[in-house]
């Protein structure tokens, strides 16, 4: 763990526990796992709804958050629109950490590869999308941490470690 904390949040999507019929348990693991790094989180609730999942993640950039990870619907139901609400948002695309995450997830569960999750760059943030559950979030966020610092220093400016 590095000593500097950065600036993190969690957005789950989830119409159910938007809605307080089931309990979130995929943002408060996402939020524990990046604090464990070093990140200070915030966990926002949305419900599967393309404009109130990009304002989440607007608000969140805009509070100083430097990565910023959602939580949920990045599958196939109709009503799973994350990637959608990426559309527009993301500045530059960063389809290497999405790939590598389905990649780690696979290795234990075979649908992982269904995932539509995206990643890349908002207004200087990064932003990465999971799949909604405990086990995505355990596989996908040491994939993240490996590469959200450098992410970050670079946007900054910083050169090549």
């Amino acid at each position: 763990m590095t000593s500097s904390l950065i600036a993190g949040a969690v957005i789950t999507v989830s119409d159910r526990s938007a809605a307080g019929l089931r309990e979130d348990l995929s943002g408060p693991l996402a939020a524990e796992l990046l604090a464990a790094d070093g990140w200070s989180t915030t966990v926002d609730v949305v419900p599967d709804d393309v404009v109130a999942i990009a304002d989440a993640v607007r608000r969140a950039v805009a509070s100083g958050a430097r990565l910023v990870v959602t939580t949920g619907g990045t599958g196939l139901s109709p009503r799973d629109v994350t990637p959608e609400a990426m559309t527009g948002l993301l500045q530059r695309e960063i389809p290497g950490i999405a790939e590598e995450i389905r990649r780690a997830g696979i290795a234990g569960v075979p649908q992982a590869m269904l995932s539509r999750a995206r990643s890349g760059i908002v207004d200087g943030a990064l932003v990465v999308n999971l799949a909604g559950s405990p086990g995505a979030v355990r596989d996908g966020i040491p994939v993240v941490l490996r590469v959200a610092r450098h992410v970050a220093a670079q946007l900054d400016g910083g050169d090549h470690e």
